[in-house]
């Protein structure tokens, strides 16, 4: 039989898979027909436990030894394998030596005929081939010669499992970050809602029934009233909780890099594209894609967007296959899609495509009565932000002249005037009470109190919604204090008890320090 056949049939077949065991089984088939074999394994070199690990083997009886424990050698039987790269030692009896009666042993065989080279590359030792059959003088010089032929196939074959082997395991460690990064956001962001059972409650009810589907959902609210909170609640209460949840500032993006960056580009599309390089949508797939400030798209995007949510595919820049993509949309706008619409600032039938599910967040000015709850929250926060050793209390009083102010900038304007009073306290009086004296709330004094009084912008208001108010400005004047002589339930004439049940009822929040 020619060498050369012999050779390029065996190659074929070692390095048909990247799947060892599948290959040598293969190659096992093959070399019965030019060599009396009936074993055939790859092994691993292994110092920390002072013998070899086999990788694949293929045998047509019974072998003692499991796969999947180590073969423990001594120092003796290992030097004997290792003896050099590429080196054939041909065993005509296992009794014939100490290193081959190890062997021997390790298989539960009384008496074995060998065939082993040790597979390297570039001088560097890999592990080994070894093939056997059971009985004395089973192999010739020959079917050494022909083993030896396919010594590099076997080393490219076991090097290229060992480097996938690496990949699996890393790519498993970069999938166990993952999940534990997605735990830690979730964490951050998406484990609170501040006012989810007072000024957002609504809010949170629509995200409970659209979160568990697949439809498109559109936030509209003015800039810093929390639509990025909100996006993190659908998308952590939805099914794609544990795919990725990639944000997208659209107007912070430059008209001509617009396109590059939401559907990615080919290598070579134009200067400086280098390499392939993967879009917004891509990245998010199996997941969610904010798009927020989505009325800054500029037209040419607004048509590919709209192409995309139809057809669920994107072509990259420079590209002409199409890729798919399985991607929840939840795009933010502060401005009045409609009216853009009505100006041809913006597709009407993109309005329509995103438009599916709208959610409008309410500013903070329509719901003030979260603002204790959130000055509590961002005290909490911003206390471990700025890693400060004490955490300051809101003198009396303080939380409602904040609750006097409308918050032009909502939430994110609070989240700011908070910081800006622990860095203040923090360098002019540690340890001591957050006064707010430069919050912009207009501080005035309020109205003379009498039982049942009303102010007259009051007559035309729901009577759940003038007794709330009226609660509202009584809890102001006490501090928050519910109970005692100088409480709220004292000056309103009820009991503690029922005035604590009625500000449940109404949405009042209560607590920290309210008695």
């Amino acid at each position: 039989m020619d060498d050369m056949i012999f050779f390029h049939e065996g190659t074929v077949r070692i390095c048909g898979s990247l799947d060892l065991k599948e290959a040598l089984g293969d190659c096992f088939v093959y070399l019965k027909r030019h060599i009396p074999l009936e074993l055939v394994d790859l092994s691993i070199f292994d110092p920390e436990i002072g013998g070899i690990r086999v990788l694949a083997r293929h045998a047509d009886f019974d072998v003692a030894h499991d796969i999947s424990a180590p073969v423990r050698l001594s120092r003796a039987a290992i030097d004997y394998i290792q003896s050099g790269t590429g080196k054939i030692v041909r065993i005509d009896s296992a009794n014939l030596s100490a290193p081959s009666r190890e062997m021997a042993a390790a298989l539960g065989i009384s008496d074995f005929t060998g065939i082993g080279m040790t597979l390297g590359i570039g001088g560097a030792a890999l592990g080994f081939v070894g093939a056997v059959a059971r009985g004395r003088r089973r192999f010739t010089e020959k079917h050494a010669r022909l083993m030896s032929l396919l010594h590099d196939p076997f080393a490219i074959a076991m090097s290229n499992h060992l480097r996938y082997r690496e990949v699996l395991r890393l790519q498993e460690l970069l999938a166990d970050d993952n999940r534990y990064l997605h735990r830690e956001l979730h964490r951050i962001s998406g484990n609170e809602i501040v006012g989810e059972d007072f000024g957002l409650k609504g809010v949170m009810e629509m995200v409970r029934q659209v979160a568990p589907l697949d439809s498109n959902v559109l936030l509209l609210g003015e800039t810093g009233v929390g639509k990025e909170v909100v996006t993190n609640a659908i998308h952590y209460l939805s099914p794609r909780r544990n795919g990725p949840l990639i944000k997208v500032n659209c107007g912070a993006i430059p008209e001509g890099l617009i396109d590059s960056e939401l559907f990615g580009h080919e290598k070579g599309s134009f200067t400086g594209a280098t390499a392939m390089r993967r879009g917004r949508f891509e990245r998010a797939h199996t997941g969610t894609l904010f798009l927020d400030e989505v009325a800054e798209l500029p037209p040419a995007a607004q048509v590919r967007l709209l192409r995309i949510l139809q057809e669920r595919r994107i072509e990259r820049v420079g590209g002409a296959k199409p890729v798919p993509v399985d991607v929840r949309v939840i795009a933010a706008t502060h401005r009045n899609l409609a009216a853009r619409v009505e100006a041809g600032g913006f597709r009407e039938d993109l309005w329509y495509r995103i438009n599916v599910f709208p959610i409008t967040i309410p500013p903070l000015r329509h719901r003030k009565a979260d603002i204790p709850a959130f000055v509590y929250h961002f005290i909490d926060r911003k206390v471990r932000e700025l890693n400060l050793t004490h955490r300051p209390s809101p003198a009396p009083g303080a939380v409602e002249r904040l609750q006097r102010y409308d918050w032009p900038g909502n939430v994110r304007e609070l989240e700011n005037a908070v910081e800006r009073e622990l860095i203040r306290n923090q360098a002019v009086n540690p340890g001591g009470l957050l006064r707010f004296d430069d919050a912009a709330a207009p501080v005035s004094a309020p109205p003379p109190l009498t039982r049942g009084s009303i102010e007259p912008g009051d007559a035309a208001l729901e009577l759940d919604e003038a007794v709330r108010r009226h609660v509202a400005r009584v809890l102001g004047i006490t501090g928050g204090k519910v109970q005692g002589p100088k409480g709220a339930a004292a000056l309103l004439g009820l009991n503690p008890s029922t005035l604590r049940h009625r500000m449940r009822k109404l949405g009042i929040p209560f607590g920290r320090g309210g008695k």
